[in-house]
This record gives C-alpha cells, structure tokens and sequence, in this order.
C-alpha cells in the first residue's frame, strides 16, 4: 500500500484496538459495564475496518485488464464505504441498542470489580491517542500547508487516512465517554450514568458512519480533479506555445492516486500531423509534470471555430470541480 494509503495509520490502529478489545471484553464480563461492552463492539468493528481497508489497497494493486481497462483502484472506495456500513450497523446501532437496554433495565456494577472499567478505559485512551498520534503524522505529510482538518477529510481522493483520522477521533470522544459514565456510575451508585454514555457512543458512532458513507458514496460515484489541480491542467495545457486555446476539457480520478485527464485543444489549422504528435507529446509531459496524479491523459487536437448566434462559444468549457 503507497503511503497515501495509511499503511502504517492502518496497522497501528489494528493493533491498538485489538489489544483494547480484549481489555474490554475482560472488563465487561468482570464489571458488567454495558458502556464496557459498547466499547468493546466498537474496538471490534475497528480491528475489522482496518483489514477491510487493508484488503481493499492489496486488491486496488491489480493490473488493469479488459474489464477493467482503468485498474482496481477504486476498489478502495468500496472497501471503505463497507467500513462506513460496519461502523454503522456492528458499533453505532448496537451500542444504541444496548444504552436503550439498560436505561429501561438498570444493571448495577460489579462491586468487586467496579475499579477496572475505569483502568482499562484509561489504558485505552493511551493506546488510541498513539493510534491517532500516527494518523496525524501520515496525514500530515500529505494534506496541503494551511489546510484545515475537516477539508482534508472532505477534499481528499485517498480513501484510508480520513477514515482512520474520524475512526481514531471517534474511539477518542466516545472513550471519554464511556469514562465519564462509568465514573458518574461509581461515584453516584445510579447505572442511569452508565447506560447513558452507552447510548452516547452509539449516537457518535452513527454521524461518524454516516460521514464515511457520504465521502465514500461521493468517490465511488466518481470526483474530479480538485480546483488547484484543475487549474494546475489548465494552465500546464496553455502555458506552451503549442496550443491557441483550451476547448474543452474533463477529470475523473479512476483511482485515488490516479486521475484521468481529457481535454480538446485548438491547434493552428496548418500545422502537419508530425507536429501535432509533438505537441501533444510536450503538452502532455507538462500536465504530469504540474500534476503527477494525471497519469491518464488524453488529448484531441482540433480547430478552434468562432461562436455564431446560433452555436454558442465552447471555449474553455470546463466541469466545475467538486470543491
């Protein structure tokens, strides 16, 4: 998996949230917890949502074939709208379940073991900020200087890192939670505290989810290149001497980390075939080169005809980017 994909973000958060599943399945069956035992679904829904997002980059390397003339890469996108639909169903609805239940069924704590909730979710909260903490860091190396979070999780094309960076923030905010109710519990005696941060999990977890599920269904359906990137093409297009203007021109990225470019271009109306080659040949170097994503690209060469009242004036027809 590139580094664009998360790998690293990907198997710290693995480990991470099997070692904090067992921590709370262990705390659960010795307190009785029930914001225990939503932590402990959720910390699987986790593990199992990073080996989806795993799978999907191992599948996404393979060659395109006539079926598939542009790849697999946007497998990924797939892979990771099923994580949306895990976190949804396995975490969010059944910890909403499970904090309906014991707000109408009060389950007190254990009395022997009313301290361990409380040290496993602490431990937790470790192992999850260093899981966040590697996120941050891969994340970091790829968003834009000056970008705000929350637009880098929208804007980009790589599926994994803003899938870890909500999953990671998520188990944060919803340890925290679990933390204050089964604190409340203990100190108050009334499970009310307990079932309460349960159902409060399971709401985070749902507006994660379906998060994840908009990006993810938005990418599948297919995005184009970003305005920066857009403009980058466009000016890569007609800052030569070879092209007299930009006709028309589309993206699509068929894959996170590869974008397909189709432009028609004017040309002088006497300008030989062996030229035009060349030019096309120069034109499409300086569009990778200004925007190495564009690894597909194709040019039409054509003349440039003047607008009548009749055929309105294509020139520089471009599709609005999705930014």
């Amino acid at each position: 998996m590139s580094a664009h994909g998360g790998g690293k973000a990907i198997l710290a958060a693995f480990i991470a949230n099997m070692g904090i599943a067992a921590a709370k399945f262990v705390g659960w069956l010795l307190s009785g917890s029930a914001s225990m035992l939503a932590e402990a679904v959720h910390s699987v829904a986790d593990s199992s949502n990073q080996i989806l997002l795993f799978l999907g980059g191992r599948r996404a390397k393979r060659e395109a074939d006539t079926e598939h003339p542009f790849g697999y890469g946007r497998e990924r996108y797939v892979y990771a709208f099923v994580v949306g639909i895990i976190l949804f169903s396995v975490g969010g609805l059944f910890s909403v379940y499970e904090g309906v239940e014991k707000i109408t069924h009060p389950h007190a704590l254990s009395e022997t073991w009313w301290w361990l909730p409380i040290v496993i979710l602490v431990f937790a909260i470790g192992l999850e900020s260093f899981s966040l903490r590697t996120a941050v860091k891969e994340a970091n190396a790829v968003r834009d200087h000056g970008q705000s979070w929350w637009s880098f999780i929208r804007r980009s094309r790589s599926p994994e890192l803003p899938v870890l960076l909500l999953e990671d923030s998520g188990a944060l905010v919803g340890l925290v939670f679990a933390l204050a109710g089964v604190s409340l519990t203990v100190i108050t005696g009334d499970p009310l505290y307990d079932a309460l941060g349960t159902l409060a999990i399971g709401v985070l977890l749902i507006v994660i989810a379906i998060v994840v599920g908009v990006e993810m269904k938005s990418l599948l359906v297919g995005e184009g290149a970003t305005r920066a990137q857009l403009d980058a093409v466009m000016r890569a297009i007609t800052d030569g001497p070879e092209v007299e203007r930009l006709i028309h021109i589309k993206s699509l990225y068929v894959g996170p980390e590869e974008m397909l470019v189709a432009a028609k271009i004017a040309l002088p109306l006497d300008k030989p075939l062996g030229s035009v080659a060349r030019d096309i040949d120069e034109v499409e170097k300086r569009i990778r080169d200004a925007v190495p994503q564009a690894r597909v690209v194709y040019l039409e060469p054509d003349v440039y005809r003047a607008p009548t009242a009749q055929q309105p004036t294509t020139e520089a027809f471009v599709f609005p980017s999705s930014d």
